[in-house]
């Protein structure tokens, strides 16, 4: 870090001739390397913030990560980050956690905020301790935590008349569990614009699943004996799931199924064929976050209602025209 002892010292025992740039610089030090800090330190909140995440092992959340991440660091503010796994710690008991570090506020981003049926007590008691906090594609009703999304209907409708233009009739959605909040807004998009194009969409052509490679492969597979030639799926990994899926049955994509992801994760550019995708504005949507925690942290007023992304199709090699099967 470039400093000596004795102005380690001096930030330790909160002696006065060091600069507060240096100041932060050792204490977020500290807490990068794991050191406690002295008591009389503990109560500074501005040094850390909880960034919850469902996972790793979807490419989308690391990448959303570097960017929030990127963006606390330049304010001076060091991410907590906060993962969780099978059977490890689970979202409620990081809540805890963070709070116990006496963080400045928390970035969500996926989580059980998502599920209109899972528990939300412990967002509601942030909520009452008026801790600043951002959500990350999808609200809680009835507490008003600021929240950026990207516009499902949007993204519904890119992907759905990309396959349209295509020639592809028999559409089909794999998409997450029913009562996930993303999915349930793209089911919605999915029904208006078949309805939109003078059709109703079947409900043998939605299939909702987990968000794996797994549930992708067993969605599509129901999609597939359905007779669908288009499949519009909830994330990449559904899609490259889905993917597997029609190989397994000795179909081509995209010569005898296309399919349209959504997030535009890292490393879709290299996958075999390189994946169709509808890309969440991630960079501009971090940024946000962290703007609105900031301000949060500032006392400043934000805005409360959910600030909604337009995203991005990106077509590539998983899509082409129908072929009659």
């Amino acid at each position: 870090m470039g400093v000596s002892e004795a102005t380690v010292s001096r930030v330790l025992n909160g002696k006065p001739g060091v600069s507060e740039g240096t100041r932060q610089a050792v204490l977020t030090a500290l807490d990068v390397l794991g050191y406690e800090r002295p008591t009389q330190l503990r109560g500074e909140r501005g040094q850390l913030i909880g960034l919850v995440l469902p996972e790793l092992s979807n490419p989308i959340f690391p990448a959303f990560a570097e960017v929030v991440g990127g963006a606390l660091a330049r304010r001076g503010l060091t991410p907590v980050l906060c993962t969780q796994t099978p059977g490890g710690i689970q979202e409620t008991d990081y809540v805890d956690l963070l709070l116990q570090q006496q963080v400045s506020g928390v970035v969500f981003a996926g989580g059980l905020y998502a599920q209109a049926d899972a528990p939300h007590d412990h967002y509601r008691l942030l909520h009452a301790r008026n801790l600043p906090v951002v959500l990350v594609n999808a609200p809680i009703p009835g507490l008003d935590f600021p929240c950026v999304s990207t516009d499902d209907a949007v993204a519904v409708e890119q992907a759905w008349r990309h396959l349209a233009s295509l020639g592809h009739e028999r559409i089909g959605m794999a998409l997450g569990p029913s009562d996930h909040v993303p999915s349930r807004r793209k089911l919605a998009a999915g029904r208006a614009v078949a309805r939109a194009a003078g059709a109703e969409l079947p409900e043998e052509y939605v299939v909702r699943g987990m968000y794996s490679m797994e549930g992708g492969h067993a969605a599509a597979s129901r999609l597939l004996d359905a007779g669908v030639t288009g499949i519009v799926c909830a994330s990449d990994i559904i899609a490259l799931g889905a993917v597997r899926a029609a190989r397994r049955r000795g179909l081509r994509v995209p010569q005898d199924v296309s399919v349209v992801g959504y997030d535009d994760s890292p490393l879709m550019t290299v996958t075999e064929p390189p994946l169709s995708t509808v890309r969440q504005p991630i960079d501009a949507m971090g940024r946000t976050a962290v703007q609105l925690l900031t301000a949060q942290i500032d006392g400043r007023e934000v805005v409360r209602d959910e600030i909604l992304f337009e995203p991005e199709l990106v077509v590539r090699g998983s899509t082409g025209p129908r072929i009659s099967r």
